[in-house]
């Protein structure tokens, strides 16, 4: 149901700790670092999501967990979307497979099916319409802690990652977080690489936008998300990617024609207000950002993603329907494709791009629905901020590599199963109050002022 808990009560750990947690690890913790001892490249956030995975297998053995049960278009979509990965496993490693690029296979599909397991076990574990708050609240914090350790490497080239070298843990590859582009500091955060540092932070400004306006017009506090905002928004700009300022043009298209039209005017001159402050604040930042999408003709990542075109057009006439195996196209061996939808149909075939897309269009579905089967202002809203949310790694996959990156897959497939439990929530909200389940409101119309009748003389 969409009701709250009462204060002072205290919810016992469910789907929406376990998910919490996830999301924290993603982001508090270099993505570079891998669990010492094994023989893959296990992270900890994919050790999370692999727990969660078995938690939720084993609570649906039983009906004592209050773990949902029954049909959901989101976990549909979740289970094709594994069932591909699987098809595209075998038919790969039936087939001879070079060392390398058979345990990058192999990784790969430990991942995917983490990542999977997140997004169903937010579907069906994230109970109420407070628990999903709650895990959305814990997205935007853990997205601004990485924007601030992000901030910090641009302004002071501080790195705040010596100092999150937890026990038990190694790096893997070089632990290079301060990159350069037009002689600025390019930061990435916590995050592999400052693409999808910046996709990140603008993924979490829909939910930090949604929050802040919630507590200003239902009460409670916002503050706080007005300044989870403020650090996302900046962070997203230092980024120096053309994916994140895309991400937050994606973010101002959902959220601005939703809001009321006061809010919108005042939206747009806040717009107008951050862009001039970072001008003033940050000189030649916002010039940078400007030219990058200026000089795209000749800029040379542009001429490398062409580039990938004619690349991937020679490999996937030979592996049309399930690609070559998910992980085996190394890009220091093949050359990089910086484009998430190509790199599917290259790795996963037809099948798997397709069901790619078909998972964000049936998490927009969801939350759509959401959005009109309640009457709820609440969830009205938030299913336009999930919404915002989930277009910015769909849109910008498009731009890099978006699977290849642990902490965006990470949150998209939350993203994902969120889109789920919203819908779930609505539809026991609706059967509790003895509605159909897809109940439909009727439309408001304005009402007509009446006009006096004629008199005829």
């Amino acid at each position: 149901m969409a009701t709250t808990k009462a204060p002072g009560t205290r919810t016992p750990a469910d789907g929406a700790t376990l998910a919490c947690v996830y999301a924290l690890v993603m982001t508090c913790i270099p993505a570079m670092l891998v669990v010492k001892g094994l023989p893959l490249a296990v992270t900890p956030g994919m050790a999370v999501g692999l727990v969660m995975g078995v938690l939720w297998f084993c609570a649906q053995l039983v009906t004592t967990l209050g773990v949902a049960k029954g049909r959901n278009a989101a976990r549909t979509a979740l289970f094709l979307f594994a069932s591909a990965q699987l098809a595209t496993y075998g038919v790969a490693t039936y087939g001879y497979l070079p060392q390398d690029e058979l345990q990058a296979i192999d990784r790969t599909l430990i991942t995917m099916l983490a990542v999977i397991s997140v997004g169903i076990a937010v579907t069906d574990g994230v109970r109420g319409l407070d628990r999903l708050d709650k895990l959305l609240k814990a997205m935007v914090v853990g997205a601004t802690f990485m924007a601030f350790v992000g901030i910090m490497q641009f302004s002071f080239a501080f790195d705040l990652n010596q100092y999150l070298m937890l026990p038990g843990l190694r790096p893997v590859g070089e632990m290079t977080y301060i990159l350069e582009r037009s002689n600025f500091r390019r930061p990435a955060g916590t995050a592999a690489h400052p693409i999808e540092f910046g996709v990140i932070c603008s993924m979490a400004v829909p939910l930090a936008i949604h929050y802040a306006l919630r507590g200003m017009d239902h009460g409670g506090a916002h503050k706080r998300w007005w300044f989870c905002l403020a650090i996302l928004a900046v962070a997203s700009m230092q980024s120096l990617s053309r994916s994140a300022v895309l991400g937050l043009a994606i973010v101002a298209i959902f959220m601005i024609p939703a809001m009321t039209p006061k809010r919108r005017v005042r939206a747009l001159g806040l717009i107008l207000v951050f862009v001039a402050a970072m001008r003033v604040l940050v000189p030649g930042l916002v010039g940078t950002l400007y030219s990058l999408f200026a000089s795209i003709d000749v800029d040379p990542s542009a001429e490398s993603r062409r580039r990938a075109v004619e690349r991937a057009s020679q490999i996937i006439p030979d592996h049309l329907l399930l690609g070559r195996g998910m992980g085996t196209y190394i890009p220091q061996k093949y050359g990089w494709l910086d484009n998430e939808y190509l790199g599917t149909l290259v790795q996963s075939g037809l099948i798997g791009v397709t069901l790619l897309i078909g998972l964000y269009l049936v998490a927009w579905y969801c939350v759509l629905r959401a959005r009109v089967a309640t009457t709820d202002p609440r969830i009205k809203d938030l299913a336009v901020a999930i919404a915002a949310a989930i277009a910015v790694p769909a849109i910008t996959s498009a731009t890099f590599d978006l699977l290849g990156f642990a902490v965006a897959t990470g949150y998209t497939f939350l993203l994902v199963g969120a889109a789920g439990a919203l819908w779930r929530i609505v539809q026991e909200d609706n059967a509790a109050r003895g509605l159909p389940i897809d109940f439909l409101p009727p439309a408001r119309r304005p009402r007509r002022a009446s006009r006096p009748e004629k008199v005829r003389v």
